[in-house]
């Protein structure tokens, strides 16, 4: 308590950090839920039941099925779409190159979710010198590729 008086008469900004330091009193709502595990573990249940009471709306089903026959298709990019996150080969330009589609990402547990670009397609790029191709994702919009036969 000596430095708490001592220090009393200095800068306001001294006195604001020697405020931050005492413990909080026993009966304070920030005390309660910081002690007690069991106050943790309650929100968690609460959290987990908020969850998975949720059952998907009729028009997220619409999505998902509408999605559903374009998984798997084979699909060529036609717009000029850049990629920057394949160590092997930076700076590569998609279009024209095909892959297939893997996953559609607009739906996630049953909830839709803002994917800018929600069809995950796979490319596989051959680079000089290496036996086995570069696997590489990327996601694309609706309007950026377009089917391709399977001949």
């Amino acid at each position: 308590m000596a430095t708490a008086t001592a220090t009393a008469g200095a800068s306001p900004s001294t006195s604001s950090s020697l405020l931050l330091r005492r413990p909080l009193p026993p009966n304070s709502t920030a005390a309660r839920c910081l002690a007690p595990p069991r106050c943790r573990a309650r929100l968690r249940t609460a959290r987990q039941v908020a969850v998975s009471s949720v059952s998907p709306s009729p028009d997220v089903a619409d999505e998902e099925a509408a999605a559903a026959p374009k998984l798997g298709k084979r699909v060529r990019v036609t717009a000029p779409v850049r990629v920057y996150h394949v160590p092997k080969a930076p700076d590569l330009d998609l279009r024209g190159r095909e892959g297939v589609v893997k996953q559609y990402v607009g739906v996630w547990k049953g909830k839709r979710i803002t994917a800018n670009r929600p069809f995950r397609v796979e490319f596989q790029l051959k680079l000089d010198g290496q036996d086995k191709p570069v696997r590489f994702f990327a996601h694309l919009r609706e309007d950026e590729f377009e089917f391709v036969r399977d001949e």
